[in-house]
């Protein structure tokens, strides 16, 4: 499933061409996706202009002027990709071609910009496990989005606020990191790539860096800081492209040829002097990737 980078970079991508453009008609060609379409979706929306294209945590925000507010999940397989007469309102430069089939382009939005230009940007879901759904408030009410923790993006996650969020749990410190209601966003990949970065083994028991004294605060702001920077990466680097992820220009995320240990079974620890290798254990069902012997 697509991750927070992989989500950011859809936004980055969709946002030069719906940003302050007109929906003109709006084609939903099924009555549902993981849920039912809200009533009277296509025509709430036709006629609107996109003020803002946001992002929280996992989920898109499509804000309109008027309201309501779209809540967009791209599920397993969900891509978004835009065609347009403009070839330069379409971002990336690392171009693959595109295995999904027209047969589940299940929504399209007709576009046209402050300029004139004309677009479609067409939601694709083989697998149909994502969702659109409306929020006629602020986005962060929505049950959806109510319950969520702090994002792992600039400054605000730091060692005493992950500190203060993990003090006291007993459960594996990658099982914590996986908790959306303490950190959104985070996912398998990039928690497997933080811990790895920070030194800091995925089956010790999460509040072990939260105890008074040096050593665990210096853990916690380690690990703060190696959240923050491998997040920041993947978004630079497009993502990861694993299975059904590509990004809004059909082009492929390539973050995945900088992973020091997801994936990476059986191979040499990347750590300068360390002569270990990646091993793979299994937590909660989920593949955890990291080195025994770097990762205390």
């Amino acid at each position: 499933m697509p991750e927070l980078p992989e989500v950011e970079t859809v936004r980055r991508g969709l946002q030069p061409v719906l940003e302050g453009a007109r929906l003109v008609s709006v084609e939903a060609r099924r009555p549902d996706l993981r849920f039912p379409f809200p009533e009277r979706f296509s025509e709430r929306l036709t006629g609107k202009t996109i003020t803002a294209l946001g992002r929280r945590a996992k989920y898109l925000t499509m804000h309109l002027e008027g309201g309501p507010v779209l809540i967009c999940h791209l599920g397993m397989s969900g891509s978004f990709r835009i065609e347009t007469s403009d070839s330069n309102a379409v971002p990336g430069a690392f171009h693959h071609g595109r295995p999904k089939s027209s047969a589940h382009d299940h929504v399209v939005f007709h576009v046209i910009s402050a300029g004139g230009s004309r677009s479609r940007v067409i939601f694709n879901d083989p697998r149909r496990f994502g969702f659109m759904l409306f929020s006629e408030g602020v986005p962060d009410t929505h049950p959806m989005l109510a319950g969520l923790g702090v994002e792992p993006t600039g400054n605000a996650l730091d060692g005493v606020l992950l500190a203060s969020l993990l003090k006291g749990r007993r459960s594996p410190l990658k099982a914590a990191l996986l908790d959306q209601r303490l950190i959104a966003g985070l996912g398998n990949i990039y928690v497997s790539e933080a811990l790895w970065r920070a030194g800091l083994s995925p089956l010790r028991e999460a509040g072990t860096i939260a105890r008074p004294g040096k050593n665990a605060q210096a853990q916690s702001e380690r690990l703060a800081e190696a959240i923050r920077s491998v997040i920041a990466d993947a978004i630079a680097a497009g993502g990861s492209s694993l299975r059904d992820y590509v990004q809004t220009d059909g082009s492929l995320g390539y973050f995945q040829h900088a992973f020091a240990v997801y994936d990476r079974e059986g191979e040499p620890c990347a750590k300068p002097g360390c002569s270990s290798h990646i091993e793979r254990v299994v937590q909660s069902g989920r593949s955890t990737f990291f080195c025994r012997t770097c990762q205390v």
